[in-house]
């Protein structure tokens, strides 16, 4: 008779459990979805749609609202400072984001929430860290406090997914070998001048920090908006394992030197000082108004359409060498990724905004989305392989291109789970063959260098040299780049202002921390 009335009771106990759970989820439902406002990185080369398949989906299958304040790149930085400066017009999350720089100081004085210390809410963004084998990579972006203040971009293998593209049809027309050195390009751009003398035959995409950041590291250097460390004026010595004043180094001289030299022979084009978007860069490029330039493979595609030039075809090559190897833009295998401002830590439901965060970002599902797009819509699996649809397949865009820009696949600032191989079905064979040969190459991509480990008081003082230091180096280089100051002659000038603004000192801060 006990047995029977315990038995009775457990059912009891379990259905009230049962009922209760769903009560809870019919409650959730009933309540709507969750809200949660964001900003994002607009780039003119893949422009925001509030209606992408991507946005849609995430939002109808995880059950959430997804508010975003879509801000022109060249502006973000700023606009992101002044939301964790003011604190209270800050929104709940804040994509694209890495602990370096000003965020490095506003982290450690409390603007930003140290995420790592709730991990138990991060189960998705834990296990894929897990499946990758990269903690170590993670760990790394701990501050002084010991503490992580964001969710970064996960990588399995950093791939080659952009570098020097220029006209093969031109290069077989005039008989000439692909270039391997700096010095080559140089002479190939002598000879497509030669043959177009109205043309600008180097140009680049959006402003002159895409240039930088892939060409500079064969020079040695990283500097800029872009630069690796994202220190701005200070580069890593990969063999010393340290830091140098890499904006008032040899490398920088020679670095600025060569890219003067096709600014005054009119081989760079004269815009470069200026953002130059998408639509502007692709009619150049298409046109023949200019045959060379730095970019992603995937929008390849897109200028060759758009062409009306007989056999015209461009092709992305392995990274040129120059005095300090062949290298390309430094890469981790952690990337740019989501920040949670202090005031989000005050709303009554922050664990659940943490997990939704952590699941419509890095769980399996979420990361093939913002990948592949929808299974039935944009990809079917046939013998457990992806088969895009052939809506995509016969894209002039190409497959990449038409998914980052008609449904938002692929995009850095919402893309947070990179799988190589699930990358690659997005590319072709030729592709493959160029991230084989950059491969075979060696270390073209070198890691992101070590950040320093700033105490507060530390990284307020690193923050507050860098910014005189940069806005410095951009006027001094735009000045050297288009001659508007010697090289020879005003270096000096140049280097004395620099180290009266304190670039000595913030070396001193890097490597003491290191």
């Amino acid at each position: 008779m006990k047995k029977k009335l315990f038995s009775l009771l457990l059912v009891v106990a379990l259905c009230s459990v049962l009922f209760a759970a769903g009560a809870k989820e019919e409650a959730a439902a009933a309540e709507g979805p969750l809200k949660i406002t964001m900003y994002y990185s607009d780039n003119s080369t893949l422009p925001f749609k509030s209606d992408w398949l991507t946005v849609k989906t995430i939002e109808e299958k995880f059950n959430v609202d997804l508010e975003f304040e879509v801000i022109p790149i060249a502006d973000y930085q700023t606009k992101v400072s002044l939301a964790l400066n003011t604190y209270s017009n800050a929104p709940d999350v804040i994509l694209y984001q890495s602990i370096t720089g000003e965020n490095q100081s506003l982290a450690l004085n409390g603007a930003i929430v140290p995420i790592s210390d709730y991990a138990e809410w991060t189960p998705n963004f834990n296990a894929r860290v897990a499946e990758f084998g990269i903690q170590d990579a993670v760990d790394v972006l701990n501050l002084e406090d010991g503490k992580r203040y964001n969710l970064p971009g996960l990588f399995d293998v950093p791939f080659y997914d952009g570098g020097l593209i220029l006209r093969k049809d031109l290069l077989e027309k005039y008989g000439l070998d692909v270039p391997k050195t700096f010095d080559d390009l140089y002479e190939v751009l002598k000879v497509f001048k030669a043959n177009n003398p109205s043309s600008y035959p180097f140009t680049i995409l959006a402003g002159p920090r895409v240039l930088y950041r892939f060409t500079m590291p064969s020079f040695g250097i990283s500097l800029g908006k872009n630069s690796s460390s994202g220190s701005y004026v200070l580069s890593y010595d990969y063999e010393k394992k340290e830091y140098f004043a890499g904006a008032i180094s040899e490398e920088y001289k020679a670095y600025i030197t060569y890219f003067h030299k096709l600014y005054a022979e009119g081989l760079l084009d004269p815009e470069m000082a200026d953002p130059i978007d998408g639509t502007k860069w692709s009619q150049k490029m298409a046109t023949g108004a200019s045959m060379v330039t730095y970019a992603y493979y995937d929008q390849i595609g897109g200028v060759a359409a758009a062409s009306k030039i007989d056999g015209f075809e461009l092709m992305m090559y392995p990274s040129l060498a120059g005095p300090g190897g062949a290298h390309n833009q430094p890469k981790s295998k952690t990337g740019a990724g989501i920040i949670f401002p202090a005031k989000t830590a005050e709303r009554k439901d922050f664990e659940q905004v943490v997990r939704k965060i952590d699941e419509i970002f890095f769980s399996e599902e979420a990361a093939k989305i913002w990948c592949l797009g929808v299974e039935g819509v944009t990809y079917d699996i046939v013998n457990g392989e992806v088969k895009f649809k052939d809506s995509l397949v016969n894209d002039e865009r190409g497959i990449y291109k038409a998914l980052q820009q008609d449904a938002g696949c692929g995009s850095d600032v919402t893309q947070m789970v990179w799988v190589n191989k699930r990358e690659m079905t997005k590319y072709d064979e030729t592709y493959a063959a160029i991230n084989a040969e950059v491969e075979a190459m060696g270390d073209v991509i070198q890691l992101i260098p070590p950040k320093p480990k700033f105490d507060d008081l530390e990284a307020e003082e690193a923050g507050s040299l860098q910014t005189p230091l940069a806005d410095a180096w951009e006027r001094w280089n735009d000045a050297f780049l288009t001659g508007a100051k010697s090289i020879e002659k005003d270096w000096d000038a140049y280097v004395k202002e620099m180290k009266t603004l304190g670039i000595e000192k913030m070396l001193k801060l890097y490597n003491d921390n290191l």
